[in-house]
């Protein structure tokens, strides 16, 4: 526990040395969300009500804390809210689809022995619980893509307000490419380090690599980092799209947000 403490702590002083009002906002966030996560967990454990539908609504105030409580409430938060309710929606028709065509609910065989007690103690859809681990997750990807794109756009106006609405666009699709890279491949390595020890059980077990990019618990997890990063992806065009018309659309009568400059 007094580890847990001075980590905390030094999180916090690095986050409020660099980030200021802001990065005090962001830690206080962190245990916000966390708090909220909690919340959901035990709210389907006791069945209150359908876990997606728990999820969703999670995800919405994950989003506002993110996006309205650190950024205050202003156009590159709104924009950046709307964006990622909107992506939320198609990701969540998306993921459906993908997991019922793939029958990824449950465990797998390796971790049965562990887990099935489980079961019994939730009595819950374990395809609904798979398909709600991957909203759950792609939330911070999306919100962060979505708030990068809305800022650079909001800042590209504020220096040049003449510009059209498609080279305005353009523009957020441009941050979006070199944004993309990066977030891909945190998703790849968070993966990679999250499931790393599973990777060398593997290799104890003497799996081959058939059997195990084909075992389920491999498989679903390889599944929902596409699904993640299919729902970052998705943000950029249209949060670049959204804040291109709202800015052109709006420009006359459109408070920008000179936070970013000062």
């Amino acid at each position: 526990m007094s580890v847990l403490v001075c980590l905390s702590i030094i999180l916090f002083l690095l986050m409020k040395s660099i980030g200021g009002e802001k990065g005090t906002k962001s830690f206080i966030a962190l245990f916000l969300n966390f708090g909220l996560i909690l919340l959901t967990i035990l709210l389907m454990a006791r069945g209150v009500s359908d876990p997606i539908l728990l999820t969703l609504i999670a995800c919405v105030l994950i989003s506002c804390i993110n996006l309205f409580y650190i950024n205050t409430v202003n156009f590159k938060s709104l924009i950046a809210f709307i964006s990622t309710m909107i992506t939320l929606l198609f990701l969540v028709a998306i993921i459906f689809v993908i997991f019922e065509k793939a029958n990824l609910g449950g465990f797998g065989i390796e971790e049965i022995e562990e887990l099935s007690f489980f079961t019994m103690y939730v009595g819950v859809d374990f395809l609904k619980i798979a398909i709600c681990t991957v909203i759950m997750g792609s939330i911070g990807a999306i919100t962060d893509t979505a708030i990068s794109i809305s800022s650079a756009m909001n800042e590209i106006w504020l220096h040049n307000p003449n510009l059209s609405r498609s080279n305005l666009f353009k523009s957020g699709m441009n941050v979006g490419k070199d944004i993309l890279g990066t977030t891909t491949n945190t998703l790849f390595f968070a993966f990679v380090g999250g499931y790393l020890a599973l990777l060398l059980w593997f290799n104890d077990l003497s799996y081959s690599f058939g059997a195990m990019i084909n075992s389920k618990v491999f498989s679903s997890e390889v599944i929902s980092i596409f699904c993640i990063g299919t729902g970052a992806i998705l943000v950029i065009p249209i949060t670049a799209w959204i804040t291109a018309y709202v800015f052109t659309r709006f420009k006359t009568e459109l408070p920008i947000d000179k936070s970013v400059s000062e």
